[in-house]
């Protein structure tokens, strides 16, 4: 999982209802098969999450481009809205992307000023994952 623990970006595969796998690019941070991302609440990820926690994982750009010979990872990912799992989360994420988490933190609250996009409350996901 050395792959996953250096990753900058992974490709985030959740399923809908019907069982279609929809990937999503994401930040990642953590190691030996137990990582963390955060994201708003009413995201859609999140809410197929919360329907049903299967996940698949593999390292990717940061388009969400999978290279060929990525190795998959399979495993469960929880949605955790406390405030005390969401700033572990987000702590993490800060001290492994830096600015470029902050730049992000800045956007996303100039959005919400602006009345740009529904009111997201942050939650943390975290992930278990397994060679698949």
């Amino acid at each position: 999982m050395d792959d996953l623990d250096a990753a900058r970006y992974i490709s985030l595969t959740t399923f809908k209802k019907d069982g279609s796998p929809v990937s999503t690019p994401v930040w990642i941070t953590g190691a030996a098969g137990t990582y963390a991302f955060t994201t708003g609440d009413q995201a859609w990820k999140t809410r197929r999450l919360r329907r049903d926690p299967s996940v698949r994982v593999q390292v990717c750009d940061m388009r969400g481009r999978v290279a060929p010979q990525a190795t998959r990872y399979v495993g469960t990912g929880e949605v955790a809205s406390s405030a005390d799992a969401v700033a572990a989360a987000e702590l993490a994420l800060a001290a492994k992307y830096g600015w470029q988490f902050h730049a992000i933190r800045i956007f996303e609250s100039m959005k919400g000023r602006f009345g740009r996009g529904p009111r997201q409350e942050p939650v943390a996901i975290h992930l278990s994952l397994g060679e698949g």
